[in-house]
């Protein structure tokens, strides 16, 4: 398929780092392509736990590779967050280069942490509250964001840390979600709505499933010992003003079990929501950018973020190994990239 794309051929070397790999770059004229092997066979890549970025860089793989390149470019936003020999190896040895899929999710999602456009809501949802929350705090630590709308299981933490009993089984499934994260979890999301209340939108009704139906349930009627598995009407039609008044909008994480036709509805419509206004759309990857793809409207946001963990990784300032390699790595080569036809 890659052949089809470039309208050239491409030999593929069922090699990463070995004598076969570096003979067959070497004998490479201009203009021709290999193709390695998938490096997830290598041991150095996948069987070794590296500490820091230097640790990556003293392995076989990158001084092998090193020696027969002259430049590494990483277009893998998706594994920014991680570190590897082929992710972060190569900071000091070749000059690294964000590709265009790369620069795209830096540039895009760097608007959503400094100077967004204004009003700024953010709407976070999901199972991974732990990750939310985290996000919502260092969102309102930069002092950008106007709103920020809790759905989803993380609506339902939201509540139940706001005195609403979401009953014993919707406070079990959260605990056992975030296993050993539950009490980090919690005091970050008690920490948001102590010291910053008027930043808070919780859901003002739900949807339930009893005896294998939607049924709506307004927060006053909690609790329930039914799974809340969606966001209710009037949580709707209360987050809609704030949509079409924003100028930017984050979004991460469904606001529903949209897996289940019949609660997929709060999901489906902010999805709606935020393809309809005319506000900056930022759609924070994993399942949501999925839906966002799987209903056909990547073209109706402004980015639809390829990456999952290492979306909320940045988001919520958390350490970028592989961002960090190319800045480190900028520092080193950028007098040198001019002679490469990279500056």
């Amino acid at each position: 398929r890659l052949s089809q794309i470039l309208g050239r051929p491409i030999r593929f070397v069922a090699d990463v780092c070995g004598d076969e790999a570096i003979e067959k770059i070497k004998n490479l004229s201009d203009g021709e392509i290999v193709f390695l092997d998938n490096v997830r066979g290598n041991e150095e890549e996948y069987g070794i736990k590296y500490n820091s970025n230097v640790d990556t860089e003293e392995t076989e793989i990158v001084a092998r590779l090193s020696e027969v390149s002259d430049a590494f470019v990483t277009d893998a936003f998706a594994a920014a967050h991680r570190r590897s020999p082929t992710l972060t190896g190569f900071t000091k040895s070749l000059p690294c280069i964000a590709g265009t899929l790369m620069e795209k999710e830096i540039s895009s999602l760097r608007i959503a942490l400094k100077d967004p456009p204004s009003p700024y809501l953010a709407i976070l949802g999901g199972a991974k509250c732990d990750d939310s929350v985290r996000v919502a705090l260092n969102l309102i630590s930069k002092g950008e964001v106007d709103r920020i709308a809790f759905v989803g299981v993380t609506g339902n933490l939201m509540l139940w840390i706001n005195g609403n009993d979401i009953g014993e089984r919707n406070r079990e499934f959260i605990r056992n979600s975030l296993g050993d994260d539950f009490e980090i979890a919690w005091e970050m999301a008690e920490r948001i709505l102590s010291e910053h209340p008027e930043k808070a939108f919780l859901p003002l009704d739900v949807a339930i499933e009893s005896n294998g139906r939607r049924t709506p349930m307004p927060i006053d009627d909690l609790p329930t010992e039914d799974p809340i598995y969606d966001v209710g009407i009037e949580t709707l039609k209360a987050l809609k003003p704030l949509v079409e008044n924003a100028g930017c909008i984050l979004w991460n994480g469904p606001a529903s079990y949209f897996e289940l036709p019949e609660f997929a509805f709060g999901t489906i419509e902010i999805l709606n929501m935020c393809t309809e206004t005319d506000a900056m759309t930022i759609i924070g990857g994993g399942h949501t950018s999925a839906l966002v793809n799987s209903r056909g409207v990547a073209n109706l946001v402004s980015h639809n973020s390829t990456g999952g963990g290492s979306t909320m990784s940045f988001l919520s300032g958390e350490p970028m190994p592989v961002i960090e390699s190319l800045i480190e790595s900028y520092r080193k080569y950028s007098d040198g990239l001019e002679e490469l036809g990279l500056a």
